[in-house]
């Protein structure tokens, strides 16, 4: 792990300034949901075309992480945080001025550039200022706790101005003004000293990593994850269709429901953390996930109402755990390309597991097609959970002094 040592309120400065920019991004990102709907009214357009707000910001992600990446190395932390806000900033302002489908799905691109650029070096800033491994994972969760609460403003507001008569476009104008806080408090704010490579940083470093079996561990894992996770939030609203019981009332909140479970249990989890260990947790959490989607998928909706929201609880601390720990098994120096392919594999898991299920549910003729699926992907989620905690493969490289 890192040697920096800066004075405590310095390091919670940088913390806050990581954990909302996380919050102002998942405002935009889970958004889309809500907007989509709007989009296809004013723009009479298909569902395939209008998912594209959802899979062109999360392809942009992908590209710009994975090639992108990099910047975070070669320049340091604060200026690729800078010059990533920015440039979604900017982005955001320019959804008040034009007023067409593609305008703004090119402005969603960039915006998908901007994160990928400013995510990269907020995760690997992350590591740098955690003096341990189980810091990293407990600040990791608390990150990815904002993001929760980002997730559930976001969907909230543009609701909240849909109902006013208020365009959707204005949650990027508050975005864009958050962010231009963000810039300013970051520019006055005392990063860690770049630590330069020995060698020029490449911008293949993270097509590089690819080769390190440690990276593709942890990478695939997060990829099972995610297409489990994004099944909640792209589908589950689609599978409760079906359901006529009594609890009308939760299958119609059951997507807020997921996203409250999902972010108070990286709080909790950033506590949990902190008393047990990672590895036993791990197969505790993604157990639970496998548990909630087999008994949804064999019981059938009934059952799905209850417990595929409940899965956020379980769905916590998975993604933040698995991040920082294939974060940690690199030097400082390559946080960055190492940061950008997790991203690469995160948004790209986001965008084609929905995809598949619904390919998946064209082709059987019901959306529970794709849930086997995921069913399957949580499965072997779970089973590497438990080699991991059996064999530990990670241990040399997590307790090496980078």
């Amino acid at each position: 792990m890192s040697h920096y040592t800066p004075d405590a309120a310095n390091n919670r400065a940088i913390k806050l300034l990581t954990f909302f920019m996380f919050l102002i991004f998942a405002m935009t990102t889970d958004a889309v949901g809500v907007i989509i709907p709007e989009v296809i009214k004013r723009y009479d357009l298909t569902l395939t075309q209008a998912a594209t707000f959802h899979y062109g910001t999360m392809i942009a992600i992908a590209v710009s992480g994975i090639c992108l990446g990099f910047l975070a190395d070669r320049l340091g932390r604060k200026p690729s945080i800078l010059i990533g806000l920015a440039l979604f900033a900017l982005a955001c302002f320019l959804f008040m001025v034009g007023n067409s489908f593609a305008y703004f799905l090119s402005l969603l691109l960039v915006t998908g550039v901007a994160i990928g650029i400013f995510k990269t070096a907020a995760l690997a800033l992350v590591g740098d200022i955690s003096s341990s491994n189980r810091e990293h994972t407990s600040t990791m969760n608390l990150v990815e706790g904002f993001f929760g609460v980002g997730a559930i403003i976001g969907p909230t507001l543009v609701t909240y101005l849909l109902s006013r008569g208020v365009d959707w476009t204005y949650v990027y104008l508050v975005a864009g003004i958050c962010a231009v806080l963000l810039i300013v408090l970051a520019s006055r704010t005392r990063y860690p000293e770049h630590i330069k490579p020995q060698e020029p940083v490449r911008w293949t470093a993270a097509f590089g990593m690819m080769r390190d079996p440690f990276a593709l561990f942890f990478s695939g894992g997060i990829a099972l994850y995610v297409v489990v996770e994004a099944a909640i939030y792209v589908w589950m609203p689609t599978l409760l269709l079906d359901y006529d019981g009594h609890w009308t009332s939760v299958a119609t909140y059951a997507l807020s429901i997921f996203f409250i479970f999902r972010a108070a249990g990286r709080f909790l989890g950033a506590w949990i953390l902190l008393h047990l260990d990672w590895k036993l947790a791990m197969v505790l959490f993604t157990g639970g996930i496998f548990v909630c989607y087999l008994l949804s998928v064999w019981l059938g909706v009934d059952v799905a109402l209850w417990l595929l929201p409940l899965s956020g609880l379980f769905m916590s601390i998975v993604y933040p755990t698995l991040n920082s720990k294939g974060i940690s098994c690199f030097p400082v120096s390559e946080h960055g390309a190492v940061a950008g392919l997790i991203l690469f594999f995160t948004a790209v898991a986001a965008a084609l597991g929905p995809l598949l299920m619904g390919l998946l549910g064209d082709a059987f003729g019901h959306v529970r097609f794709g849930f086997l699926f995921c069913l399957l992907c949580a499965a072997l989620l779970w089973f590497g959970a438990v080699y991991n905690w059996l064999k530990d493969p990670a241990r040399q490289r997590l307790n090496a002094d980078y």
